[in-house]
């Protein structure tokens, strides 16, 4: 199921809730106005470099690098690069000083033994259930459900760019941003969905965004 399937299926999400609970009034604006572009560079940044770790053979299909050397203040170079953006459409489109550091980010997150048994089982997983206290249909996308342990006890793996990594810095970006929401949210579909007993493990795996690009992973 890829991103717009997702999106487009029944079912309220965690950033749903979490809007809801910042401003009903912003949440409904934002339901009413789909087509409008809020995505900072942020967020951008999060989702290739999210993009680039979990599903690399599907990064150009999403994302795509400016070239380089246009000068864009000539006709020449205006019809150069409005031929990339006619050939772009649809993409997201990243600079090439961005897309560089998201690849050093990646190499340097899958030289971590860690990362490598986190990001060993099933990627980009969606879930779908029925709340069963308020019958409210809800979903979820985990990036990763693994089973690091060769046990049957699954954990779900989030992966998260930063700008600090270490735990007492990450704490305050899950309360600020609603991580813990997020983990409470993912560990009960996947429990709901799979009628598992228990609910899973959840991890994070933090990466900062600047050299040397120190990753850390979080238990929730």
């Amino acid at each position: 199921m890829n991103e717009r399937e997702y999106s487009e299926a029944e079912g309220i999400r965690r950033s749903d809730l979490w809007e809801i609970a910042d401003s009903p009034e912003k949440f409904k604006y934002a339901q009413d106005h789909p087509d409008e572009d809020t995505q900072s560079p942020a967020l951008i940044f999060g989702q290739a470099a999210h993009k680039m770790l979990l599903e690399p053979m599907e990064f150009m299909d999403e994302f795509a690098i400016a070239p380089e050397g246009i000068d864009r203040r000539t006709k020449a170079g205006k019809e150069e690069y409005a031929k990339f953006l006619e050939q772009s459409a649809g993409k997201t489109i990243l600079d090439m000083d961005t897309y560089l550091t998201i690849r050093k980010m990646v190499d340097k997150a899958l030289s971590e033994p860690m990362v490598i048994r986190l990001l060993g089982g099933r990627r980009e997983v969606p879930f779908f259930w029925t709340d069963p206290d308020t019958g409210v249909k809800c979903k979820v996308k985990v990036d990763c459900l693994a089973f690091p342990d060769g046990t049957d006890s699954p954990v779900v793996v989030d992966y998260k760019t930063t700008t600090d990594a270490r735990n007492h810095a990450f704490r305050n970006d899950a309360a600020r941003y609603g991580y813990y929401l997020q983990a409470y949210m993912y560990t009960e579909g996947v429990m709901q969905a799979l009628k598992l007993k228990e609910r899973p493990g959840f991890k994070f795996i933090v990466q900062e965004k600047k050299p040397p690009f120190a990753v850390n992973c979080i238990n929730v």
